[in-house]
Protein backbone atom coordinates (compact mmCIF):
# COMPACT_ATOMS: atom_id res chain seq x y z
CA UNK A 1 0.00 0.00 0.00
CA UNK A 2 1.08 3.39 -0.59
CA UNK A 3 0.77 6.36 0.95
CA UNK A 4 -0.32 9.80 0.28
CA UNK A 5 0.33 12.79 2.04
CA UNK A 6 1.54 12.05 5.24
CA UNK A 7 3.03 8.83 6.14
CA UNK A 8 1.25 5.82 7.80
CA UNK A 9 2.00 2.93 10.27
CA UNK A 10 -0.65 0.50 8.64
CA UNK A 11 0.32 0.60 5.33
CA UNK A 12 1.85 -2.87 5.60
CA UNK A 13 -0.32 -4.27 7.77
CA UNK A 14 -3.33 -4.93 5.12
CA UNK A 15 -1.24 -6.75 2.90
CA UNK A 16 -3.88 -5.73 -0.35
CA UNK A 17 -1.82 -4.00 -2.97
CA UNK A 18 -4.17 -1.81 -3.90
CA UNK A 19 -4.62 0.22 -1.56
CA UNK A 20 -3.65 4.27 -0.35
CA UNK A 21 -4.42 6.02 2.70
CA UNK A 22 -4.17 9.34 2.50
CA UNK A 23 -3.88 12.15 4.36
CA UNK A 24 -6.49 14.57 3.10
CA UNK A 25 -5.86 18.18 2.52
CA UNK A 26 -7.79 21.32 1.54
CA UNK A 27 -7.06 20.38 -2.19
CA UNK A 28 -8.84 16.81 -0.91
CA UNK A 29 -12.25 18.39 0.00
CA UNK A 30 -14.19 16.72 -2.64
CA UNK A 31 -12.68 13.08 -1.56
CA UNK A 32 -13.69 14.11 2.02
CA UNK A 33 -17.19 15.14 0.98
CA UNK A 34 -17.61 12.20 -1.31
CA UNK A 35 -16.73 10.04 1.72
CA UNK A 36 -18.65 11.25 4.29
CA UNK A 37 -21.83 11.50 2.23
CA UNK A 38 -20.93 7.67 1.46
CA UNK A 39 -20.26 7.23 5.33
CA UNK A 40 -23.67 8.97 6.09
CA UNK A 41 -25.63 7.03 3.99
CA UNK A 42 -24.50 3.70 5.01
CA UNK A 43 -24.60 4.71 8.90
CA UNK A 44 -26.88 7.43 9.93
CA UNK A 45 -26.72 6.36 13.21
CA UNK A 46 -22.94 6.84 13.37
CA UNK A 47 -22.69 10.56 12.93
CA UNK A 48 -23.82 13.61 14.55
CA UNK A 49 -24.23 14.96 11.52
CA UNK A 50 -26.82 14.15 9.38
CA UNK A 51 -26.72 13.29 5.77
CA UNK A 52 -29.10 16.09 4.45
CA UNK A 53 -26.45 18.17 6.41
CA UNK A 54 -23.76 17.23 4.76
CA UNK A 55 -25.56 17.38 1.50
CA UNK A 56 -26.49 21.03 2.07
CA UNK A 57 -22.92 21.77 3.68
CA UNK A 58 -20.87 24.28 0.58
CA UNK A 59 -17.89 23.86 -1.54
CA UNK A 60 -16.01 25.96 1.08
CA UNK A 61 -17.61 24.20 4.22
CA UNK A 62 -15.71 21.19 3.04
CA UNK A 63 -12.72 22.93 2.12
CA UNK A 64 -13.17 24.47 6.05
CA UNK A 65 -13.29 20.87 7.17
CA UNK A 66 -10.44 19.85 4.91
CA UNK A 67 -7.96 22.42 5.93
CA UNK A 68 -8.52 22.31 9.57
CA UNK A 69 -5.88 21.48 12.39
CA UNK A 70 -7.26 17.71 12.51
CA UNK A 71 -6.34 14.58 11.06
CA UNK A 72 -8.46 12.78 8.39
CA UNK A 73 -7.22 9.83 6.96
CA UNK A 74 -8.95 7.91 3.85
CA UNK A 75 -8.24 4.62 2.57
CA UNK A 76 -8.45 4.43 -1.37
CA UNK A 77 -8.98 1.22 -2.97
CA UNK A 78 -8.38 1.50 -6.52
CA UNK A 79 -8.98 4.95 -6.25
CA UNK A 80 -12.13 4.84 -4.30
CA UNK A 81 -12.59 5.92 -0.63
CA UNK A 82 -13.99 2.49 1.09
CA UNK A 83 -12.82 3.96 4.95
CA UNK A 84 -12.01 7.36 7.07
CA UNK A 85 -11.39 8.05 10.39
CA UNK A 86 -10.20 11.44 11.66
CA UNK A 87 -8.87 13.12 15.42
CA UNK A 88 -8.50 17.23 16.28
CA UNK A 89 -7.39 18.47 19.73
CA UNK A 90 -9.63 20.49 21.40
CA UNK A 91 -8.25 24.04 22.21
CA UNK A 92 -6.03 23.91 25.24
CA UNK A 93 -6.43 19.63 25.43
CA UNK A 94 -4.54 16.80 26.19
CA UNK A 95 -6.55 15.00 24.96
CA UNK A 96 -7.41 14.28 21.17
CA UNK A 97 -11.30 13.57 19.89
CA UNK A 98 -11.24 10.37 17.04
CA UNK A 99 -14.19 11.03 15.15
CA UNK A 100 -15.75 9.93 11.56
CA UNK A 101 -14.59 6.36 11.77
CA UNK A 102 -16.32 4.59 8.76
CA UNK A 103 -15.35 1.25 6.60
CA UNK A 104 -17.37 0.69 3.55
CA UNK A 105 -19.57 -2.82 3.52
CA UNK A 106 -17.36 -4.23 1.05
CA UNK A 107 -14.27 -3.24 2.52
CA UNK A 108 -15.09 -4.36 6.39
CA UNK A 109 -13.17 -7.56 8.00
CA UNK A 110 -9.98 -6.75 5.97
CA UNK A 111 -8.01 -4.39 8.83
CA UNK A 112 -9.01 -1.02 7.35
CA UNK A 113 -10.32 0.21 10.62
CA UNK A 114 -8.34 -1.41 12.76
CA UNK A 115 -5.30 0.27 10.62
CA UNK A 116 -7.01 3.51 10.55
CA UNK A 117 -7.62 3.99 13.92
CA UNK A 118 -4.25 2.90 14.70
CA UNK A 119 -2.74 5.08 12.68
CA UNK A 120 -4.87 8.15 14.48
CA UNK A 121 -3.70 6.87 17.61
CA UNK A 122 -0.33 6.77 16.68
CA UNK A 123 -0.85 10.46 15.69
CA UNK A 124 -1.86 10.96 19.08
CA UNK A 125 0.88 9.03 21.04
CA UNK A 126 3.48 10.84 19.15
CA UNK A 127 2.10 14.00 20.70
CA UNK A 128 1.97 12.57 24.09
CA UNK A 129 -2.29 13.26 24.01
CA UNK A 130 -4.69 11.14 25.34
CA UNK A 131 -7.30 9.86 23.33
CA UNK A 132 -11.20 9.51 23.70
CA UNK A 133 -13.77 8.55 20.98
CA UNK A 134 -17.45 8.33 21.22
CA UNK A 135 -19.84 4.91 19.78
CA UNK A 136 -23.14 4.43 19.36
CA UNK A 137 -24.19 2.55 22.22
CA UNK A 138 -25.39 -0.33 19.74
CA UNK A 139 -22.89 -0.37 17.17
CA UNK A 140 -21.23 -3.69 18.65
CA UNK A 141 -18.87 -3.82 16.17
CA UNK A 142 -17.79 -0.86 16.37
CA UNK A 143 -17.11 -1.04 19.96
CA UNK A 144 -15.04 -4.31 19.53
CA UNK A 145 -12.97 -2.93 17.69
CA UNK A 146 -11.68 0.00 19.88
CA UNK A 147 -11.71 -2.87 23.16
CA UNK A 148 -9.41 -4.51 20.88
CA UNK A 149 -7.20 -1.31 20.34
CA UNK A 150 -7.15 -1.09 23.93
CA UNK A 151 -10.52 1.66 24.54
CA UNK A 152 -12.85 1.36 27.45
CA UNK A 153 -15.72 3.08 28.33
CA UNK A 154 -16.10 6.34 30.59
CA UNK A 155 -19.91 5.98 31.31
CA UNK A 156 -19.95 9.23 30.34
CA UNK A 157 -23.22 9.09 27.71
CA UNK A 158 -24.99 11.56 25.70
CA UNK A 159 -27.45 11.92 23.06
CA UNK A 160 -26.06 11.65 19.27
CA UNK A 161 -27.52 14.44 18.65
CA UNK A 162 -29.87 16.81 19.57
CA UNK A 163 -33.37 15.85 19.43
CA UNK A 164 -32.28 12.13 19.28
CA UNK A 165 -32.59 9.09 21.02
CA UNK A 166 -29.88 7.56 20.28
CA UNK A 167 -26.78 7.93 22.41
CA UNK A 168 -23.26 7.78 22.13
CA UNK A 169 -20.73 6.36 24.54
CA UNK A 170 -17.31 7.92 25.32
CA UNK A 171 -14.61 5.32 25.42
CA UNK A 172 -11.23 6.46 26.64
CA UNK A 173 -7.64 4.72 25.75
CA UNK A 174 -6.18 3.09 28.29
CA UNK A 175 -2.45 2.43 28.18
Amino acid sequence: MKSGGNTTRFAGNLGAVNLDVRSITAADWSLLRDVSVRALADSPDAFRTTLAEARAFTENVWRQRAEGSALVLVVLEDGRAVAMGGVFTPPDSAVAEIWGMWTAPEARGRGCGGGLLADLVNWCRDRDLGVRLQVTEDNQAARRLYVAHGFQPTGVREPLREGSELRVEEMQLVE
